[in-house]
This record gives C-alpha cells, structure tokens and sequence, in this order.
C-alpha cells in the first residue's frame, strides 16, 4: 500500500479531567469511515504534541502559548479544594482563599491553575503529580486546590472538595496547528460547536440538491396541437375541418 492509499483518520489528543466521549460518538455517528483516535497528554506536554504532529487537535487548558496555534475557549470549570471528609471546611457549601491561609496547600509541578500566587502556607517539597498530591492530602500532609474535573478523575472514598472562590479558574479549549486546519479539523470544530450535519459551515453539510423541472400537466399537453397541425378553428364546421366532413347542399337531380 503506498502513501497516497492510506486511509484518512483523525487523532484527537486530551488532558485529564477532559471527558470528550460526547463528541467522539458524533464524530463516529457523522464520519464512520474516519476512524478516531484518542491521545491522552498531560497539560504541559500537549501544545508540544499538537506542534510536533502527534494529534490533529486536542482539548487543552488555557493558558497556552498561542504562537502558532489556534484555541477556541469553550469552557470554564469551577475551582475546587480537595480536603479530608472530617475536615472543617467539608461541612460549608464553600470556602475563600483567605479561609485557607494557615492551612498547607500543596502545589504539584503539574498544576494546571495559572497562580500569581497560591493561597495557604507551602509544603516543604511540591509533589511531581496531582496523583501524588492527593495521596497526601489523604494522608493529612496538607489540602489541594485543582479544577472540578480533576477533584472528580481522582475521586476517593475518605476524600471529598468544596467550591473556593478567590482563586484561578481553569479554562478549557480545542486547540490546533494554525498551518494544519485541514478539513478534518474543520468537520470536529463543527461537531465542537454543535453545528448539525447539514449546517452550511464544514465539510460534512449535505450539498444542496438541483431543482427538478416541473413536469408538464397532462391537461396542458391536451390543450397544445399536435405538431403539422393547425391551431386555428375547430374541425367541426371550421375552415381546418375535413373536406365533406360537414352537412353541405343537396344535389339536384338531372
């Protein structure tokens, strides 16, 4: 099989906490013929992978450098503190980054909040994972402040969060090469954007279909003479009618 026959397929890449099963089944509903493949990237790594070609698009966490890359946001998640279930804070519907300020919060080298500065006292080490940071804060060594999404995609039984204001919020966007918008990317940034599959915009609207010609009523067909034939009178009496077709004079008798 040489290059030109290999089949098109589209690689989508993702971050944890970003759940793209909605718009994959579209995609396999609308272009069953492209197979979809699903990357899974961190946060850091994945402007790299969308740059050096190891995916088509991919959801991503702003902010991001958008040098040679184009982003739509599409959604802002809630910022959450994940706490021991017999932690004080678990027993409000929500907390304040200055409620935390003599608590250690801990702030993993994967944190995808964009901090001017964290809220509560440092950790004496920042753990390499989020993974890592909430086996600690299930271990009682300090509370973590992540996106909603993540809180879930880590959930455990003796842990629980709470909603916190003052603080980040992570966005999330679809994000591409800016010199790789190819069709593929435009028919997933329809699908993104809940476009219908005959929306005027992507490549997958259905053309639209030429008008038939009316066909012509039988009435009118009956109403029209037939071709060498006179539109004049009618035969009955007329000038067009037969010879003799008529009543004429009577012959005298000799």
């Amino acid at each position: 099989m040489t290059g030109s026959e290999i089949p098109p397929s589209f690689r989508l890449a993702y971050v944890p906490g970003v759940t793209p099963t909605k718009w994959v089944r579209i995609w396999n509903e609308r272009l069953p013929e492209i197979p979809l493949t699903l990357v899974a990237v961190t946060a850091a790594e994945a402007s790299d992978v969308l740059r050096g070609g190891g995916a088509d698009a991919g959801f991503v966490r702003l902010p991001i450098d958008r040098t040679d890359l184009s982003a739509i946001p599409l959604y802002t998640e809630t910022t959450v503190v994940v706490i021991p279930k017999d932690h004080i804070a678990a027993a409000v519907d929500e907390v304040s980054a200055e409620d935390l300020a003599d608590e250690i919060v801990l702030h993993p080298l994967d944190d995808t909040l964009d901090w001017e500065r964290p809220p509560g006292r440092p950790a004496i080490e920042r753990p390499a994972t989020t993974a890592d940071a909430i086996e600690l804060v299930a271990a009682g060594v300090g509370l973590l402040v992540v996106p909603q999404s993540l809180a879930r995609l880590h959930h455990r039984k003796d842990l629980t969060y709470t909603p916190i204001t003052g603080v980040p919020e992570s966005r999330v966007a679809l994000s591409w090469p800016e010199d790789a918008t190819t069709d593929m990317v435009e028919d997933f940034i329809g699908i993104v954007r809940g476009r219908t599959v005959n929306s005027s915009r992507g490549r997958t609207a259905t053309p639209p279909q030429p008008k038939q010609r009316k066909r012509p009523d039988a009435g009118d067909a009956r109403r029209k003479p037939a071709a060498g034939k006179s539109a004049g009178k009618s035969s009955r009496g007329g000038s067009g009618g037969p010879k003799g077709g008529g009543r004429g004079k009577p012959r005298r008798r000799s």
